[in-house]
């Protein structure tokens, strides 16, 4: 994992995601909704919004689907790899769980980019490190079996932190160190540029960098 700078929110979010999601949390409470529309009225489940069953929640996050993956240029924020049909498609990780925080369900600042894999192994997990908090070094790369290792800069209580985030995410699996191997022998045989690298695997790029290893033509 590397540092994730959170991208500004849409001008058009308000509108599209979080006044139709609190509106429908007022519903789902008992409660006159924010907004009218020509649908059925929703059925209240409960009498406060921290009961609502993270299951009911309407998904108007997935509108903001598009402008989060393009925020963050398609990259997984728990793999660092950039997002396609091996790892499954680009969804939103509610950082803050559903389940336990529903004033964050319809926040922008709650969404994480995450391939489905990452996201169902972290699912409501509040432990595995937030990538909008890591910092450089906490997490690096060993280039004999390509697995994820605690940084230098991982000490105390953070590396005990990115220990639990590697174990959980399950960072060193077979299907992870193969994808990381490609990206380092693609780029070893010219088959990437480090351009390209930066913005499909910049965890692997900035490892490359910070342990001598670019290309002759790169340093």
């Amino acid at each position: 994992m590397i540092p994730v700078a959170m991208a500004v929110e849409p001008p058009d979010f308000d509108a599209r995601v979080r006044r139709p999601g609190l509106s429908a949390i007022r519903e789902l409470a008992g409660r006159r909704p924010l907004l009218r529309r020509s649908a059925r009225k929703r059925a209240a489940i409960c009498g406060r919004y921290r009961d609502i069953p993270s299951v009911k929640y309407p998904e108007f996050w997935r509108e903001a689907l598009p402008d989060v993956a393009a925020a963050y240029g398609r990259i997984c924020a728990y793999s660092c790899l950039y997002i396609h049909s091996a790892t499954g498609g680009p969804t939103i990780d509610h950082r803050l769980p559903k389940s336990m925080a529903w004033y964050g369900v319809y926040r922008w600042s709650n969404y994480r980019l995450a391939c489905s894999l990452m996201n169902s192994r972290k699912g409501a997990d509040e432990r595995v490190l937030d990538p909008f908090r890591v910092e450089d070094g906490w997490f690096a790369m060993e280039f004999t079996a390509y697995q994820v290792v605690p940084g230098p800069a991982a000490t105390g209580d953070v590396l005990t932190e990115v220990l639990y985030t590697i174990e959980r995410l399950r960072l060193n699996d077979a299907r992870c160190c193969d994808e990381r191997r490609d990206f380092v022998q693609w780029y070893e045989t010219g088959e990437l540029t480090l351009r390209h690298l930066d913005a499909k695997a910049p965890f692997i790029a900035r490892e490359l960098r910070r342990q001598g290893k670019l290309l002759r033509d790169d340093r």
